[in-house]
């Protein structure tokens, strides 16, 4: 089964300042992943090609990196997640930027079940606070905060 699935936020900055976001993933100080309500986003060399980690059991390798407009994560695991997910920042007319991620993948075997019953939701839940970071990093404040649907705040009480 085939995913395709993009976040994406209108930031009113230029296309380096909302690309030095990307810059601090996985690092002390990271402002574009949602480290205190999830699990933070972790890689063994930083951000760099060939280092390797994830975020909980989410795990995956830097494929591709240009500093301050894009990374590309292959995945490792769940077992089942063949493909990568990815940040952008696109310049668009009027000096704003599109901060986008994307995930693409072939998902297999049980994650044909996982992903849409636990995964999406959570991986959903977690891009839009991760982009509500970007906001608020990029203007100071979050014109319409993301909410955890009920079956995503569910997920979250079994898990722990």
């Amino acid at each position: 089964m085939g995913v395709h699935n993009v976040h994406e936020r209108l930031l009113p900055v230029g296309e380096s300042e909302a690309g030095a976001l990307i810059d601090t993933l996985a690092s002390a100080d990271d402002r574009l992943w949602p480290h205190g309500d999830w699990p933070a986003m972790e890689l063994d060399r930083g951000l760099s090609v060939g280092s390797s980690g994830g975020h909980g059991p989410v795990r995956y390798t830097v494929t591709a990196y240009v500093p301050a407009k894009w990374v590309r994560f292959t995945f490792a695991a769940p077992h089942g997640f063949h493909g990568f997910h990815e940040y952008a920042a696109l310049g668009v007319d009027g000096g704003h930027t599109v901060l986008r991620h994307t995930l693409a993948m072939n998902v297999r075997g049980p994650a044909r079940v996982t992903w849409p019953l636990l995964w999406r939701p959570m991986h959903d839940a977690v891009l839009e606070e991760s982009l509500d970071r970007a906001e608020l990093a990029c203007t100071g404040g979050v014109a319409r905060p993301a909410r955890r649907s009920a079956y995503v705040r569910l997920l979250r009480a079994l898990w722990r």
